[in-house]
């Protein structure tokens, strides 16, 4: 069956469909860049995870660059479609060393002409090269926020290994957060390298007890001590398993859609966050009503939205 195209209507314009960087002038700078980066080939599990840059922006079409105020509230004198966004395409095999430099290459061209900057993957293990391109030489003082029920600390090259492989480039687990953390889903052993390394765990229980804002606050307070750059991991598996069907290991359990989308604008309003990285959906694994893409593409929204509050 052929998809039904999407309404046509010019008093609701759609999101997405942003021009590339190289349609403006060389020294010209933007609010937010968009960058694929569709690892998949170190995945520990099977994975489609490489198709979901394309699918997220097929989904961005669904949505409009609209942000209701609250009740009483005057509109911002600043839209979301206001912001300068661009959409610098993907990059080219981005696993192994080779594709691995690729991609740490363009965040950080994007980077320098951006506020900002949103990495699609792919599975986690584009976290690497989003957060050293975006840090460049502030590795020294880069904060890292990831919102996932794993640790990441596994031995190895995976999308299992980031945040380890970040300690191990230079960052200090001082200044790492970790948002999310559930039972059932890590080991002893790693827990273990977590508390060692100077990790703050924010467990997945106590999301129950405080708002995510709260939480989302003080993990960029600490993150962000030396005053250095802070890259946020959104790895959507920390949802609860009936939005995120698409994340092989998203647990019955986890956070709901609206903490996720809650996190990504936080994210996008703290002016230490420059760069994000939203991870570990497979789009060909997703649900027939494409869920969890869909929500990946409203954190893209959602991190523009928290651009403009800046």
């Amino acid at each position: 069956m052929t998809p039904r195209a999407l309404s046509v209507d010019p008093l609701w314009p759609r999101s997405g469909d942003w021009p590339a960087p190289g349609d403006f002038a060389a020294d010209a700078r933007f609010d937010l860049t968009l960058l694929g980066i569709p690892t998949w080939r170190t995945s520990l599990s099977q994975t489609g995870a490489g198709e979901t840059p394309a699918a997220v922006r097929v989904a961005l079409r669904y949505y409009s660059a609209f942000v209701t105020p609250d009740r009483g509230a005057e509109p911002s004198a600043r839209a979301l479609a206001d912001l300068a966004i661009v959409d610098a395409g993907d990059v080219h095999e981005p696993d192994g060393p080779d594709g691995e430099a690729r991609a740490i290459s363009a965040v950080a061209d994007a980077v320098a002409r951006s506020a900002a900057v949103v990495a699609l993957g792919g599975d986690n293990a584009l976290t690497v090269p989003a957060a050293l391109g975006a840090w460049g030489v502030d590795l020294a003082t880069a904060g890292l926020v990831t919102l996932d029920a794993h640790h990441d600390l596994r031995d190895g090259v995976s999308n299992g290994s980031p945040v380890r492989r970040l300690v191990e480039a230079g960052l200090d687990g001082h200044r790492i957060v970790q948002v999310g953390i559930a039972d059932f889903a890590n080991s002893a052993e790693y827990s273990a390298r977590a508390r060692d390394l100077g990790i703050t765990i924010i467990h997945r229980d106590e999301l129950h007890r405080r708002p995510i804002e709260d939480v989302m606050t003080e993990a960029f307070e600490i993150a962000g001590a030396a005053g250095g750059p802070v890259h946020v991991d959104l790895d959507v598996d920390v949802c609860d398993r009936s939005v995120a069907p698409g994340c092989p290991a998203s647990v019955p359990g986890g956070i709901s859609a609206y903490e996720l989308r809650k996190a990504a604008r936080a994210a996008g309003a703290h002016p230490s966050v420059r760069s994000l990285d939203l991870a570990e959906v497979d789009a060909t694994a997703d649900a027939p009503d494409g869920r969890t893409v869909r929500l990946t593409a409203l954190c893209v929204l959602e991190f523009a939205a928290g651009l403009v509050a800046r």
